[in-house]
């Protein structure tokens, strides 16, 4: 006789989803994950604008992402207009990437993720005992959060212009910040490699950005298995699909799943690491080939870590600026082109593409967002999961706790959540 496990609100994640499981003799034979909220346009939205005005439309994508698509928007948007960037602007975009890393992967791990290994419901009903964890948590949050505003002139949705340029300037006192946060950083690495993880092993392919001589966080080719390309050729490797039941799109390389986000980019990219940071990952659980998706946890806390040491070792050699005035230069004539660029967003990496006209006008978009990368994975993970939960005879609510924690290992970003978990067994 068949069954059904609905999940009709999965908690303590970035957004609305949902999860249905179909289970006949003892083995899962349906599995949706799904966004449970309606599509948003914004690749609709910025047809007919303005290129000026396309960052700050693609910014609100996503409210802890934002970071990230506003340095994907104006990069491609550069491409497409045959400019390329100084070496001052490639500094603020890197380290506005680093820096919404540091506080996105704080949020997660200690706001979203933790609870569930310390018995809480939430971040805020942890036992007295743990509090100085969540105390940890925000210096870290904050510390990612003043280095964004200081490089894009506010906390969220950053004010970032084609060919923008800062004013020179002394920054010892940041510097000390990041040398003070490192122990709660070194505490954090710790603490979430000591968790008690399910033990869930299987293989994937990681596609990440890849650089030779640097942690890759906002250029370099794709590095997908053992497969190599460059941002531009994107759609020749991967296709999105739509399913029925969802609003999300999901999207397979070389028809095959993957996996994107901190486990990808430590797998690709862990030789690349700072030396530290080397030394903490030497420490933890983690072994090559990655198998365990639980385990992005760790990588997670381990780039929280190298994030820091790299906005240090920046800000001790800034370039200097091409010009003394900070305001944004006239752009060149406008020009028919095209223009993609990839980065690494805190989930993973994250593609925009533009088509512009002479008028500057935007004619396309595409955007492709980490989750959409990992759903297809996720749901197979889930389908490996629930199996051997189901050979362990293990209770419906154990079942149901195990599938959260796997769905929030992979730190997915649907947008702002605060629903609770309602699950319906039939």
């Amino acid at each position: 006789m068949a069954r059904e496990i609905n999940l009709n609100h999965i908690c303590k994640i970035e957004g609305h989803a949902s999860l249905n499981l179909k289970i006949e003799k003892n083995r899962v034979i349906k599995c949706e994950l799904k966004a449970s909220e309606g599509a948003r346009f914004f690749e609709a939205l910025v047809l007919g604008r303005n290129i000026e005005d396309i960052q700050e439309i693609v910014s609100r994508i996503c409210g802890i992402c934002s970071c990230s698509h506003s340095v994907a928007s104006v990069q491609g948007l550069e491409e497409a207009l045959g400019i390329k960037p100084s070496e001052q602007q490639k500094f603020i975009r890197e380290i506005l990437l680093l820096a919404e890393r540091i506080r996105s992967h704080a949020t997660h791990l200690y706001f979203l993720s933790l609870p569930d290994y310390l018995g809480a419901s939430s971040a805020i009903t942890l036992k007295q005992e743990h509090k100085s964890k969540v105390l940890d948590a925000l210096k870290i949050v904050t510390l990612g959060n003043k280095i964004v505003e200081k490089f894009g002139g506010r906390e969220m949705h950053p004010f970032l212009k084609i060919q923008e340029e800062l004013r020179k300037e002394n920054f010892e006192e940041l510097i000390a910040q990041l040398k003070e946060t490192k122990p709660l950083i070194l505490k954090t690495i710790e603490l979430f490699n000591n968790l008690d993880y399910q033990k869930l092993e299987r293989k994937s392919e990681y596609l990440s950005l890849n650089e030779k001589d640097k942690y890759a966080n906002v250029s370099g080719k794709i590095y997908a298995g053992k497969e190599t390309f460059v941002d531009d050729d994107y759609k020749t490797h991967l296709a999105e699909n739509i399913k029925e039941y969802a609003t999300s799109k999901f999207v397979l390389h070389n028809k095959h799943t993957f996996s994107v986000g901190a486990t990808a980019r430590i797998s690709n990219n862990h030789n690349q690491l700072d030396l530290e940071t080397k030394k903490e990952l030497s420490k933890t659980k983690i072994t090559f080939p990655i198998t365990n998706p639980h385990h992005n946890l760790i990588c997670q806390a381990l780039e929280i870590l190298n994030a820091v040491s790299r906005i240090t070792e920046l800000l001790q050699s800034p370039p200097t600026p091409q010009t003394s005035n900070p305001q944004t230069p006239k752009l060149p004539n406008h020009q028919n082109g095209t223009g993609v660029s990839a980065v690494e967003a805190p989930r993973g990496t994250l593609f925009h593409e533009y088509k512009i006209n002479k008028s500057g006008i935007i004619e396309y978009c595409n955007i492709i967002t980490p989750t959409a990368q990992n759903l297809n994975i996720m749901e197979s993970d889930i389908t490996l999961l629930v199996n051997i939960l189901l050979e362990q005879k293990t209770s419906q609510k154990e079942i149901v706790e195990q599938i959260e924690k796997l769905i929030r290992s992979y730190d997915p970003c649907f947008s702002c959540s605060t629903h609770f978990l309602k699950v319906n067994w039939i």
